[in-house]
């Protein structure tokens, strides 16, 4: 009996690695991003909200959207058995993971509801959330703001920040998402495709997977003049 009780408990640690672990309990926000779900630290995975001491400017005024980002992700989790999927662990030592608080998937309520942005660098899964979000103008995208990322490299210096713009520049081959969505000096919100004159040199704002999906976000096309 206790031989094949062992041997099934091999079974599971095969088939479940540790790196895609459970991680279950109650938990509170370090941030808009981030938890502490049963004593461990925990970064959800494919969002990037705004840092605690991050604001963004509304109507002329100055307000604390990091902190609100955090407010909104302990309203979600407020009384909740929170459940973490991990993929892996970042820097930090934090489980990177998709995280749900009953059946609410809490990485892509964050950015659908405008308290997160999509985190191209690592994941195109929550791409569609943030549009949908920008579209209506929830959460921050109410506001103007900088980028979380880019508020964090602002204090590098300035080969660092170069740096880590260029990684999140370049556009994920992820099933196909390899259109640039640029602002132009002209303010006009402008799409590339790959073999298009300016294409290499633009840095995106955006990518899409589709035409249709960026004309939605309000995109046009790139004019190529013969």
């Amino acid at each position: 009996m206790r031989n094949w009780i062992a041997a099934l408990a091999l079974v599971a640690a095969l088939a479940f690695p540790a790196h895609a672990q459970v991680i279950t309990g109650s938990a509170t926000a370090a941030d808009g991003d981030s938890l502490v779900v049963a004593g461990q630290k925990v970064r959800l995975f494919g969002i990037d909200a705004p840092e605690l001491a991050q604001t963004c400017q509304r109507d002329g005024e100055t307000w604390a959207c990091g902190q609100a980002a955090k407010e909104q992700l302990s309203a979600l989790i407020a009384g909740a058995q929170v459940h973490c999927r991990r993929l892996s662990t970042d820097s930090y030592g934090r489980a990177v993971s998709i995280c749900k608080a009953g059946s609410e998937d809490l990485n892509r309520v964050l950015v659908e509801n405008g308290w997160a942005t999509a985190y191209r660098e690592y994941s195109l899964d929550y791409v569609d959330a943030e549009l949908r979000a920008k579209r209506y103008g929830l959460g921050i995208w109410s506001s103007t703001f900088q980028m979380p990322a880019d508020f964090r490299h602002a204090g590098q210096p300035r080969d660092r920040a170069a740096t880590a713009r260029a990684s999140t520049s370049r556009p994920s081959r992820v099933s196909g998402c390899v259109i640039k969505g640029n602002r132009n000096r002209r303010g006009q919100w402008i799409y590339h495709l790959p073999g298009m004159p300016y294409y290499e040199a633009t840095r995106p704002e955006e990518i899409f997977c589709s035409e249709a999906e960026a004309q939605a976000a309000g995109y046009r096309r790139a004019i190529v003049r013969p």
